[in-house]
């Protein structure tokens, strides 16, 4: 039951890491408008404890270091190819949004 478990924890993290990832290097036309930039801050956050806690459930033997790390380098990734894509623009404080979460 417990790998029945953590298969779900894997599946929901890929589908939400693969969500994130496309939403986060969409062009701006695609998006919903933000109302408060706050709000922008507070969906990094939220996005980014919930891929922790799904990769905890999924992996529940890795390190948190790896974890933690790994979805860090995540963000720090996405933050770059937004600076490089030409229509979003890379930020530091939506990176550090991104580590709160």
């Amino acid at each position: 039951m417990q790998a029945l478990g953590r298969g779900w924890g894997r599946w929901a993290f890929a589908v939400l890491l693969v969500g994130v990832t496309v939403g986060s290097l969409l062009p701006p036309r695609h998006l919903p408008p933000l109302a408060l930039d706050v709000w922008d801050k507070a969906q990094h956050a939220l996005a980014y404890a919930a891929l922790t806690l799904l990769a905890r459930w999924g992996w529940p033997q890795a390190r948190g270091v790896w974890v933690v790390l790994a979805l860090l380098a995540h963000g720090a990734l996405i933050e770059g190819l937004q600076h490089a894509s030409g229509w979003r623009q890379g930020d530091p404080f939506d990176w550090t949004a991104d580590a709160i979460g």
